[in-house]
């Protein structure tokens, strides 16, 4: 033991003098200092694994059959009681019971068979989805069970005496089975389940097979650019577009061989597009579109997307005609406009991010963040240390998040660097749902992750986030303080469990304080002087977000329209051929043959015919910004008013009343339906 102390002590200076070391003369919050430096992990060999996130059966990979015989098990308890008791108040409790226990292992096996490094978890989580997600279909068409919640909604004086969250959770819960064709015959509700599994299997294998690389022999391509990939004896990995890479040829190499068309996914991609129409006209919808939009902020597939001119390329070529660039193309490919665009917004407002990173150290966005949720609603981000086993890497951070009257809100598990193998997609997952629990009065604490990709620090420096990953940063930290200011009653509509249109709202507000001088001002320092950002720095990055806007969510209508055309009416042609005849439509760069980008659009999955939720957030979240933060944005009465009528609900409520509720004077909902999103953040 007296060994086992010593070398903590150790340890512990000599991080201290890393630490020293990189800020020099500056210095930091807690939570700022502690993503500053290098991870201190207790050296306690007597500790016992409390297993992931603190779950003991999952300190193996084998304990999630454990876990999940347990969930199951529980989950036929409770559909038993549920379908013996009269209907009242205490039939949408056990309901919401039957949810949480099947989600908490469902979602946390969702996470780990995407970022585990090790393959053991990743196979035993995935074979665990697959398993729970089975059983929610079936219950989704379980007719005694639906009919417990049936006589509910049926009794006008049970109803009545519901309060408005209640009765809300409960036709949710009913509206689940009527999109899973409750009131079909036997056998079609059997056929739908059998669907509904396929679709499982199907989503799997695309969303893992579209973050794969592709292979090509190194003989095929310049000697000069092997450095830039990965090897496989005699193959090249190239397993992403390097789209800012000043390199032309590399460019064009890379988005030619990653979008390669692989005939396994092309026929995978066609066969869920497929299985998804016909469970969507089964249960009685003219399309998996239709049926997807239900209960959104959209209501409808009829929404008018209004295109903009792509001034963004003119800008580029009279750019090029004044030499203001002078390696730009005769003509613009696919490939080029990530780069040119970039090249143009650094050349015209002299804002290479080489020049911000200093500035945007980990540790500095981190305290600039747990500055402006503490003015904005009184909380704090707190480093805690993770119990061996609870972390599935080294580098991950355990932040508690804690009010200063309410006490302990929730957990964030911050998976923020590069890692093998760890899909390059920045992501909020939802790990436990928050929700009251009524046997004991407790309320049980959301957990969610947020997974980056950043670069490590280096021997010399923490790391510096370029502007855009810091925006990135902010973004995903708005949908995680979505899930622990929330404190709905039920885990259904927990954070961002509501309309897929409305969860983007908070995270791209978020972006809007990243923005905003005000806020930037109060933790962008220079890692080793604590020079502060000159507000002309941030000005001009500001005013650069307007050359190429216009480019940028027309790219965005693009992916919109062509997701609701995936998902509308079959047409008897390849998705490819459709990419191609959208691109046209919508986008003014020409498709480039022989790639198939579709087969790397994984919002297929998780967004599927939703995508467009995105531009609509969008606009709605600039509506909140102009009317609540623009005139102040660390204004407590405003964020408290946002957090009590916008963050507080999750989904139990409708998304246009809380818009509503967070400002008196709204402009018809038409203006947030149909406005051409702003560009001007």
């Amino acid at each position: 033991m007296l060994a086992c102390k010593r070398l903590n002590c150790f340890i512990k200076h000599r991080a201290q003098v890393w630490t020293l070391a990189q800020r020099k003369v500056t210095t930091w919050s807690p939570v700022g200092a502690a993503f500053n430096s290098k991870p201190q992990r207790r050296l306690d060999v007597f500790q016992d694994n409390v297993g992931l996130f603190g779950v003991p059966e999952l300190s193996s990979p084998a304990g999630f059959e454990v876990a999940t015989k347990r969930a199951l098990k529980d989950t036929q308890l409770l559909v038993d009681k549920t379908c013996h008791s009269p209907p009242g108040a205490a039939t949408v409790e056990y309901f919401d019971q039957l949810s949480d226990g099947l989600c908490k292992v469902a979602d946390l096996a969702d996470f780990v068979k995407v970022a585990h490094p090790d393959p053991l978890f990743r196979e035993a989580a995935e074979k665990t989805c697959i398993e729970i997600g089975t059983v929610v279909e079936k219950l989704n068409t379980n007719v005694e069970l639906s009919t417990s919640l049936k006589d509910l909604l049926n009794s006008p004086d049970i109803l009545n005496q519901l309060d408005h969250d209640t009765r809300r959770v409960a036709e949710l819960f009913m509206f689940d089975f009527e999109i899973s064709g409750i009131h079909l015959e036997e056998k079609l509700r059997k056929e739908a389940v059998a669907l509904h599994v396929k679709l499982l299997d199907l989503n799997n294998e695309f969303l893992m097979g579209s973050h794969l690389p592709n292979r090509i022999a190194k003989s095929a391509i310049p000697e000069h650019l092997h450095l830039h990939f990965a090897k496989e004896g005699s193959f090249i990995q190239i397993g992403g577009l390097h789209a800012d890479s000043p390199d032309d040829l590399l460019r064009e190499i890379a988005y030619r061989i990653f979008l390669y068309p692989n005939g396994q996914m092309l026929d995978c991609l066609e066969e869920l597009l497929k299985c998804r129409n016909k469970l969507a006209k089964l249960v009685g919808y003219e399309s998996y579109a239709h049926r997807a939009l239900k209960g959104t902020m959209a209501k409808t597939n009829e929404t008018k997307c209004h295109s903009s001119v792509i001034e963004c390329i003119e800008s580029i070529w009279k750019c090029s005609r004044l030499r203001l660039i002078s390696a730009i193309p005769q003509e613009l490919m696919a490939w080029d406009h990530p780069y040119f665009s970039a090249v143009l917004r650094a050349e015209r407002f002299n804002i290479e991010p080489s020049l911000y990173s200093p500035y945007f150290s980990l540790g500095a966005c981190m305290e600039g963040l747990n500055n402006l949720f503490s003015q904005l609603f009184g909380v704090s981000l707190m480093s805690d240390q993770p119990s061996a086993g609870e972390v599935w890497s080294e580098d991950v951070r355990k932040l508690a998040v804690v009010h200063e009257t309410e006490g302990l809100l929730g957990y964030i598990y911050c998976d923020f660097f590069h890692r093998t193998d760890k899909p390059h997609q920045d992501c909020h997952f939802t790990i436990r749902g928050g929700r009251r629990c009524q046997a004991t009065g407790d309320y049980q604490l959301p957990v969610v992750v947020l997974m980056l990709s950043l670069p490590h620090p280096t021997k010399s420096a923490p790391t510096l986030l370029t502007p855009g990953m810091m925006e990135n940063l902010f973004h995903e930290m708005g949908h995680a303080m979505h899930s622990m200011l929330g404190r709905t009653r039920y885990q259904h509509v927990t954070g961002t469990r509501c309309a897929t249109d409305f969860a983007e709202v908070p995270s791209i507000l978020m972006e809007y304080f990243a923005n905003d001088y005000r806020v930037v001002s109060q933790f962008a320092r220079h890692y080793q002087t604590g020079q502060s950002l000159p507000q002309s720095m941030v000005a001009r990055l500001c005013e650069s977000k307007k050359v190429c806007g216009a480019a940028d969510i027309q790219l965005q209508v693009f992916y919109a329209a062509l997701d609701q055309v995936y998902h509308g009416e079959p047409q008897n042609r390849s998705t490819t051929e459709l990419l191609k005849d959208k691109q046209h439509q919508f986008y003014g760069l020409p498709y480039t043959p022989s790639t198939a980008w579709q087969l790397r659009f994984s919002h297929l999955i998780g967004y599927g015919a939703k995508y467009y939720s995105y531009l609509m957030s969008r606009a709605v979240a600039s509506m909140v910004w102009k009317q609540c933060f623009l005139k102040d944005p660390l204004n407590r009465d405003m964020g408290e008013r946002y957090r009590r009528e916008m963050l507080a609900h999750g989904g139990a409520k409708e998304p246009m009343l809380m818009v509503e509720g967070t400002f008196p004077r709204l402009p018809p909902h038409s203006a947030v339906l149909y406005s051409t999103p702003h560009t001007d953040t």
